[in-house]
């Protein structure tokens, strides 16, 4: 099948001609790096074979869109087509949508003799960067030592050859480089990345379950300096092994969710946090690890719950979106007060300070985050 069309099309769609990385982008034949892949469905995520149906492979992979192609310790890469992994269970490898991609390099302000240090996971994003660079200019890192090997094969057979390693990204690094790029999040940045960045080197990565990109420049002492973009990006959180520690909510906490505890009005309408970054962000930061969830009624309600794994939880309902919720909550803290001290400077300020908020990291990985008066240490 003609896949240089295809990746023309995706570059033409989404990048002006004159951008660096629309090249990259349209010569790069993605689908040679995402052969099987995990699909949403309504029982969960299902095994799909590109080449036993490629006109699907070709509209999957040229959309700019993420596909999953880990889930768990589970690769689509080693599963029967049609394989349903119901849900419950997180994504732990991907091929990024190429935009993202393309976005996160270009805070990384690559130069022509950029030595560059990307993550792997399915080859693709390292493709892009060595089309830009040059392979011999590019090192991709993976913990899997199934994902460095199948994107070297992948890499090798469109004729790229860039250093590959297998090594937690949170120790020493295999390369001394100019720029990191990571599409894992992280918290905090791990002091190795400092250690391995050259004088006046860049990185660029995600902040775990926020969507914030941070962009930081090595400073003199070691450390780095830099900002918050104010583009969004959510990528999966970095792990050590096959699979992340099991750090979700545990069922009791979700079961004790439904109970009484303590009983109020809220003073502001019913709020999802997923729906608003900046309050998402804020409220991540300062109690990193709540979960969400969020039910809509016949006749217009919804119910939304919090949870954290210490135990705390919330609970609020509204018949009415002008109506203010019930709220029920209890544990060790209470959410629902947490979210509204958020929402109150939300009101006051007009805008939260993550918007903006300038990054310090120390030269042993300790960042913090600080806009006016407030400031959050990771």
């Amino acid at each position: 099948m003609d896949w240089e069309r295809h990746a023309r099309r995706l570059a033409d769609g989404h990048l002006r001609p004159e951008s660096p990385w629309w090249g990259p982008i349209a010569s790069t034949p993605r689908h040679l790096f995402v052969p099987n892949w995990w699909e949403r469905d309504i029982r969960g995520r299902v095994a799909r074979n590109g080449p036993a149906d490629p006109g699907a492979w070709f509209e999957a992979a040229y959309r700019n869109q993420t596909l999953v192609t880990r889930i768990g310790a589970d690769h689509a890469d080693h599963a029967e087509p049609g394989t349903v992994v119901p849900y419950g269970r997180w994504p732990t490898s991907s091929s990024t949508l190429p935009t993202l991609l393309a976005t996160m390099y270009r805070h990384a302000m690559l130069g022509e003799d950029s030595r560059t240090l990307v993550t792997t996971g399915t080859g693709y994003g390292t493709a892009l960067a060595c089309r830009r660079l040059g392979d011999e200019l590019v090192t991709s890192v993976d913990v899997d030592p199934y994902l460095v090997q199948a994107a070297t094969d992948r890499l090798a057979g469109i004729g790229l050859h860039p250093r590959t390693a297998v090594c937690d990204l949170t120790d020493t690094l295999p390369a001394d480089v100019d720029r990191i790029v990571s599409t894992v999040s992280v918290r905090p940045v791990p002091a190795s990345w400092l250690n391995a960045l050259r004088p006046r080197g860049r990185l660029v990565t995600t902040i775990t379950g926020t969507a914030m990109i941070l962009v930081a420049d090595k400073t003199p002492d070691g450390g780095a300096r830099g900002f918050i973009s104010c583009d969004h990006a959510t990528f999966m959180r970095i792990r050590h092994g096959d699979d992340y520690d099991d750090t979700s909510p545990a069922a009791q906490v979700w079961q004790a969710a439904d109970e009484d505890g303590e009983r109020s009005t809220s003073r502001y309408p019913l709020t999802y946090v997923p729906d608003s970054w900046t309050v998402h962000a804020t409220l991540e930061l300062e109690v990193p690890g709540i979960e969400h969830r969020s039910e809509r009624h016949e006749g217009g309600g919804r119910t939304v719950w919090m949870a954290h794994p210490d135990g705390s939880w919330a609970r609020a309902r509204a018949e009415n979106p002008r109506d203010l919720p019930t709220v029920h909550q209890g544990g060790p803290r209470r959410l629902w007060d947490l979210l509204t001290d958020v929402l109150d400077r939300l009101i006051t300020g007009g805008e939260l300070p993550v918007t903006g908020a300038r990054v310090t990291i120390t030269p042993d990985g300790q960042t913090t985050l600080s806009r006016g008066r407030w400031s959050a240490t990771l």
